[in-house]
Protein backbone atom coordinates (compact mmCIF):
# COMPACT_ATOMS: atom_id res chain seq x y z
CA UNK A 1 0.00 0.00 0.00
CA UNK A 2 1.50 3.33 -1.07
CA UNK A 3 1.85 6.17 1.41
CA UNK A 4 -0.35 9.18 0.81
CA UNK A 5 1.88 12.22 0.37
CA UNK A 6 1.57 14.80 3.11
CA UNK A 7 0.23 18.18 1.99
CA UNK A 8 2.80 20.92 1.54
CA UNK A 9 2.88 24.03 3.69
CA UNK A 10 0.79 26.15 1.31
CA UNK A 11 -1.89 23.48 1.07
CA UNK A 12 -2.00 23.05 4.86
CA UNK A 13 -2.41 26.81 5.26
CA UNK A 14 -5.25 26.95 2.71
CA UNK A 15 -7.02 23.94 4.23
CA UNK A 16 -6.75 25.39 7.72
CA UNK A 17 -8.05 28.77 6.58
CA UNK A 18 -10.91 27.14 4.71
CA UNK A 19 -12.01 25.06 7.72
CA UNK A 20 -11.68 27.96 10.16
CA UNK A 21 -13.61 30.31 7.86
CA UNK A 22 -16.30 27.66 7.45
CA UNK A 23 -16.70 27.41 11.21
CA UNK A 24 -16.13 30.99 12.35
CA UNK A 25 -16.35 33.17 9.25
CA UNK A 26 -13.82 35.44 7.59
CA UNK A 27 -13.85 38.12 10.28
CA UNK A 28 -13.48 35.58 13.09
CA UNK A 29 -10.46 33.91 11.52
CA UNK A 30 -7.06 35.43 12.16
CA UNK A 31 -3.80 34.85 10.32
CA UNK A 32 -2.05 33.71 13.52
CA UNK A 33 -4.77 31.16 14.19
CA UNK A 34 -4.47 29.85 10.62
CA UNK A 35 -0.70 29.50 11.02
CA UNK A 36 -1.14 27.59 14.29
CA UNK A 37 -3.81 25.32 12.87
CA UNK A 38 -1.68 24.61 9.78
CA UNK A 39 1.46 23.97 11.84
CA UNK A 40 3.20 26.71 9.87
CA UNK A 41 5.05 29.88 10.73
CA UNK A 42 3.46 33.28 10.35
CA UNK A 43 6.27 34.06 7.91
CA UNK A 44 5.19 31.10 5.76
CA UNK A 45 1.65 32.40 5.57
CA UNK A 46 2.84 35.79 4.34
CA UNK A 47 5.37 34.13 2.00
CA UNK A 48 2.58 32.23 0.21
CA UNK A 49 0.02 35.03 0.59
CA UNK A 50 1.81 38.38 0.35
CA UNK A 51 -1.63 39.94 -0.16
CA UNK A 52 -2.41 39.05 3.46
CA UNK A 53 -5.74 37.90 4.79
CA UNK A 54 -7.74 38.79 1.67
CA UNK A 55 -5.49 36.76 -0.60
CA UNK A 56 -5.64 33.85 1.84
CA UNK A 57 -9.42 34.24 2.05
CA UNK A 58 -9.77 33.97 -1.72
CA UNK A 59 -7.62 30.83 -1.77
CA UNK A 60 -9.66 29.36 1.10
CA UNK A 61 -12.93 30.00 -0.75
CA UNK A 62 -11.48 28.43 -3.92
CA UNK A 63 -10.45 25.38 -1.88
CA UNK A 64 -13.93 25.14 -0.34
CA UNK A 65 -15.47 25.50 -3.80
CA UNK A 66 -13.50 22.54 -5.09
CA UNK A 67 -14.11 20.48 -1.97
CA UNK A 68 -17.89 20.88 -2.28
CA UNK A 69 -17.72 20.41 -6.06
CA UNK A 70 -15.97 17.07 -5.52
CA UNK A 71 -18.70 15.96 -3.12
CA UNK A 72 -21.41 17.14 -5.51
CA UNK A 73 -19.72 15.45 -8.46
CA UNK A 74 -19.48 12.15 -6.57
CA UNK A 75 -23.18 12.32 -5.68
CA UNK A 76 -24.25 13.18 -9.21
CA UNK A 77 -22.09 10.41 -10.68
CA UNK A 78 -23.53 7.70 -8.41
CA UNK A 79 -27.04 7.94 -9.82
CA UNK A 80 -28.03 8.08 -13.48
CA UNK A 81 -31.35 9.65 -12.52
CA UNK A 82 -30.70 13.33 -11.61
CA UNK A 83 -33.67 13.46 -9.20
CA UNK A 84 -32.33 10.48 -7.24
CA UNK A 85 -28.81 11.96 -7.42
CA UNK A 86 -29.93 15.22 -5.81
CA UNK A 87 -31.79 13.36 -3.05
CA UNK A 88 -28.64 11.26 -2.47
CA UNK A 89 -26.53 14.41 -2.36
CA UNK A 90 -28.79 15.92 0.30
CA UNK A 91 -28.50 12.75 2.38
CA UNK A 92 -24.71 12.78 1.98
CA UNK A 93 -24.59 16.41 3.14
CA UNK A 94 -26.78 15.51 6.12
CA UNK A 95 -24.47 12.65 7.13
CA UNK A 96 -21.38 14.82 6.72
CA UNK A 97 -22.94 17.55 8.85
CA UNK A 98 -23.93 15.08 11.57
CA UNK A 99 -20.46 13.49 11.54
CA UNK A 100 -18.90 16.93 12.06
CA UNK A 101 -21.12 17.39 15.13
CA UNK A 102 -23.10 20.06 13.25
CA UNK A 103 -20.08 22.37 12.76
CA UNK A 104 -19.22 21.93 9.08
CA UNK A 105 -22.11 23.18 6.99
CA UNK A 106 -21.68 25.03 3.72
CA UNK A 107 -17.97 25.76 3.38
CA UNK A 108 -18.48 29.35 2.26
CA UNK A 109 -21.80 30.65 3.64
CA UNK A 110 -20.39 32.39 6.74
CA UNK A 111 -17.71 34.05 4.63
CA UNK A 112 -20.25 35.00 1.96
CA UNK A 113 -22.51 36.73 4.46
CA UNK A 114 -19.66 38.68 6.07
CA UNK A 115 -17.90 39.84 2.93
CA UNK A 116 -20.68 40.63 0.46
CA UNK A 117 -20.45 44.31 -0.45
CA UNK A 118 -17.32 44.76 1.66
CA UNK A 119 -14.48 42.58 0.33
CA UNK A 120 -14.81 42.44 -3.47
CA UNK A 121 -12.11 39.80 -4.12
CA UNK A 122 -13.71 37.34 -1.73
CA UNK A 123 -17.20 38.24 -2.90
CA UNK A 124 -16.13 37.38 -6.47
CA UNK A 125 -14.63 34.05 -5.33
CA UNK A 126 -17.88 33.21 -3.52
CA UNK A 127 -19.94 34.14 -6.59
CA UNK A 128 -17.75 31.88 -8.76
CA UNK A 129 -18.21 29.02 -6.28
CA UNK A 130 -22.00 29.25 -6.26
CA UNK A 131 -22.03 29.55 -10.06
CA UNK A 132 -19.71 26.53 -10.34
CA UNK A 133 -22.04 24.37 -8.22
CA UNK A 134 -25.13 25.57 -10.08
CA UNK A 135 -23.48 24.81 -13.42
CA UNK A 136 -22.56 21.30 -12.29
CA UNK A 137 -26.19 20.55 -11.47
CA UNK A 138 -27.40 22.23 -14.68
CA UNK A 139 -24.97 20.17 -16.77
CA UNK A 140 -26.28 17.00 -15.15
CA UNK A 141 -29.85 18.01 -15.95
CA UNK A 142 -28.92 18.97 -19.51
CA UNK A 143 -27.25 15.59 -19.91
CA UNK A 144 -30.49 13.95 -18.78
CA UNK A 145 -32.42 15.75 -21.53
CA UNK A 146 -33.90 18.72 -19.70
CA UNK A 147 -34.26 21.90 -21.79
CA UNK A 148 -31.56 24.49 -21.09
CA UNK A 149 -33.76 27.11 -19.42
CA UNK A 150 -35.42 24.53 -17.20
CA UNK A 151 -32.07 22.95 -16.32
CA UNK A 152 -30.59 26.31 -15.29
CA UNK A 153 -33.65 27.30 -13.25
CA UNK A 154 -33.82 23.93 -11.51
CA UNK A 155 -30.09 24.02 -10.79
CA UNK A 156 -30.43 27.45 -9.16
CA UNK A 157 -33.30 26.10 -7.06
CA UNK A 158 -31.31 23.00 -6.08
CA UNK A 159 -28.26 24.91 -4.87
CA UNK A 160 -30.34 27.57 -3.08
CA UNK A 161 -32.49 24.95 -1.37
CA UNK A 162 -29.54 22.80 -0.31
CA UNK A 163 -27.82 25.89 1.13
CA UNK A 164 -30.86 26.84 3.18
CA UNK A 165 -31.55 23.26 4.27
CA UNK A 166 -27.95 22.81 5.35
CA UNK A 167 -28.11 25.91 7.54
CA UNK A 168 -31.44 24.80 9.01
CA UNK A 169 -30.07 21.30 9.71
CA UNK A 170 -27.09 22.88 11.44
CA UNK A 171 -29.30 25.06 13.64
CA UNK A 172 -31.69 22.20 14.51
CA UNK A 173 -28.81 19.71 14.85
CA UNK A 174 -30.87 17.35 12.75
CA UNK A 175 -30.48 15.65 9.36
CA UNK A 176 -34.20 16.02 8.68
CA UNK A 177 -34.19 19.43 6.93
CA UNK A 178 -31.64 18.23 4.38
CA UNK A 179 -33.26 14.85 3.83
CA UNK A 180 -36.70 16.41 3.38
CA UNK A 181 -35.33 19.11 1.06
CA UNK A 182 -33.61 16.43 -1.05
CA UNK A 183 -36.82 14.43 -1.35
CA UNK A 184 -38.81 17.49 -2.42
CA UNK A 185 -36.15 18.61 -4.87
CA UNK A 186 -36.30 15.14 -6.43
CA UNK A 187 -40.07 15.47 -6.81
CA UNK A 188 -39.67 18.91 -8.34
CA UNK A 189 -37.12 17.64 -10.85
CA UNK A 190 -39.38 14.70 -11.71
CA UNK A 191 -42.29 17.08 -12.32
CA UNK A 192 -40.32 18.79 -15.12
CA UNK A 193 -39.48 15.64 -17.05
CA UNK A 194 -40.56 15.84 -20.67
Amino acid sequence: MANTPQPGTRERIVRAASLLMQRQGYEGTGIKQVAQEARATLGSVYHFFPGGKQALGVAAVQHADQEFADLLSASLAEEADPAKAIAACARMLAHHLRDSEWRDGCPISATALETTGRVPDIEQAVTRAFRHWRDMVADTLLGAGFPEGVARDLATTVISTLEGAELTAQVYRSETPLVVAGEHLARLIDSYRA
